[in-house]
């Protein structure tokens, strides 16, 4: 597994533009590419009265899987332009639509390029972009008197506070980096005098805002 990738935070759409020519760029994150066709199946459904629904997606851990689709336009100026916005970005596991509905002006296979290009760049701007790292979960578990000098500690450190649960005593679920762990149980036990009961919860994928 991955220690850290890149890819969008949620499902979007973006729409501009250009020379009367209306370009509406969708983009999703997915992780096999059946359901990166299925996506743009659903697009197409979708406009299925629109001049092109070109697409493009990146899906694996080596970015295994490329695709892109030109949907009608000329060779290499739609999908290919898409492909290399997700290559540019190292977006894993996305996939971007593009929809055009033509306004009766032709752009020219420079136009086209810096069109599609950018309907992807603005679809992955909106849906924002995010950092999934994988770290190591923590419960931490301490007396009441004890809560708020280590909620605030730790929403000022580097470590991902996930949730904090007010039962009998208070528990922390708390990630941390691959290879910081002793570190921060150290940093624990010096926080705490020693009195913190800390159990492993194993590891899993955090999402981080870029």
């Amino acid at each position: 597994m991955l220690s850290s990738y890149y890819t969008v935070k949620k499902e979007t759409a973006n729409e501009f533009i250009v020379q009367k020519s209306r370009f509406i760029g969708y983009v999703k994150r997915t992780d096999t590419e059946d359901a990166a066709q299925e996506f743009i199946q659903q697009i197409k459904k979708k406009h299925h009265d629109a001049t092109h629904n070109c697409s493009a997606y990146m899906i694996g851990e080596n970015n295994q899987v490329q695709k892109a689709n030109d949907d009608g336009e000329p060779s290499g100026t739609a999908g290919v332009p898409i492909l290399e916005v997700l290559k540019k970005r190292d977006l894993k596991d996305t996939v971007i639509v593009v929809t055009r509905y033509f306004g009766g002006i032709k752009l020219g296979a420079g136009g086209l390029i810096r069109a599609y290009g950018n309907a992807a760049s603005r679809a992955i701007e909106t849906a924002g972009v995010v950092e999934r790292r994988l770290m190591n979960g923590f419960s931490i578990t301490v007396d009441y008197p004890l809560l708020g000098k280590l909620e605030n500690e730790l929403r000022n450190s580097e470590h991902v506070l996930d949730s904090i649960q007010y039962l009998e005593k208070v528990e922390f679920i708390v990630f941390v980096r691959d290879g910081f762990e002793e570190n921060f149980l150290d940093w624990i036990t010096n926080l705490t005098s020693d009195t913190a009961k800390v159990t492993e919860k194993g590891t899993a994928y955090v999402e981080i805002d870029v």
